[in-house]
């Protein structure tokens, strides 16, 4: 599978936003990618109060999802991508939302652990979303499951998905820039692929906001693709070989003693 991983810096208008989209799918798309990963919060992106999504947030059928759908179709290109998503009950939800090459919608994933730290609170204006069986995705061999951002620091997440069949861990992100950040992003996306000898493709934004650098790594840690500072798309090639001969050499998920249970710590 030729995964691409695709960062931009999105801001506050959406059509904006969706015109930088359109070049990411465009150079995916050129570059016979199987799946494009785009970041979290595609659809707006600001330093303001967690509280403005409430009135820029739009349905999965708004124009935002709809205009990436459309590409998707005229491009025959799989896209993960993430929005906010209004909800009728409530404050919005942090969701990823995954197209298939026909323009459908075939899953979603409304992120679980909402960004309450560094003097932030995602809370204040996000609802969080519930645990229940992941959407994977599947090409051949490969099982993917999404998480996104602040997820990465909850190994238990990216374990919940393997342990529901996932073998490639997508992690859409806008890891927002700050003193030692850029390496904890990298540090966590490395273990998360080495302790669950699993493949994760991250698709982060860029700055002002975000540390950017999208990796792809590898089941045994090994970073096969960087995007750098800059938007750009990244590819990088996922093998079911490499984590069948990873898994073998290092069977540490058939010799764990522990399993993840699901379940709320309020």
């Amino acid at each position: 599978m030729r995964v691409a991983s695709g960062q931009f810096s999105a801001g506050r208008e959406p059509q904006r936003n969706l015109l930088h989209i359109g070049r990411l799918m465009e150079a995916a798309a050129l570059g016979n990618a199987d799946l494009l990963v785009l970041p979290e919060s595609s659809l707006y992106a600001s330093a303001e109060p967690a509280g403005v999504l409430a009135e820029v947030a739009e349905p999965l059928d708004g124009p935002f999802i709809g205009g990436i759908a459309a590409l998707a179709k005229a491009l025959r290109l799989p896209v993960v991508v993430g929005t906010a998503e209004a909800n009728p009950n409530g404050l919005p939800y942090n969701t990823l939302v995954a197209i298939d090459a026909r323009g459908a919608v075939e899953g979603t994933y409304r992120k679980i652990h909402l960004y309450d730290a560094f003097g932030y609170r995602e809370s204040d204006g996000t609802s969080k979303g519930t645990i229940g069986q992941p959407d994977l995705l599947s090409y051949g061999q490969l099982r993917l499951g999404m998480l996104t951002c602040y997820d990465l620091r909850f190994p238990e997440s990216a374990r919940y998905l393997v342990d529901a069949g996932a073998n490639v861990l997508l992690l859409p992100s806008m890891w927002i820039v700050g003193p030692g950040k850029e390496d904890h992003f990298m540090t966590l996306v490395r273990a998360r692929a080495i302790e669950n000898t699993s493949y994760v493709v991250t698709a982060n934004q860029c700055g002002p906001l975000a540390t950017a650098y999208s990796i792809v790594v590898d089941p045994f840690g090994v970073v096969i693709a960087n995007a750098g500072e800059a938007p750009r798309v990244v590819f990088a090639e996922l093998e079911p070989e490499r984590i069948a001969a990873v898994r073998t050499r290092v069977p540490s998920l058939r010799n764990r003693r522990f399993r993840v249970v699901p379940g709320d710590k309020e």
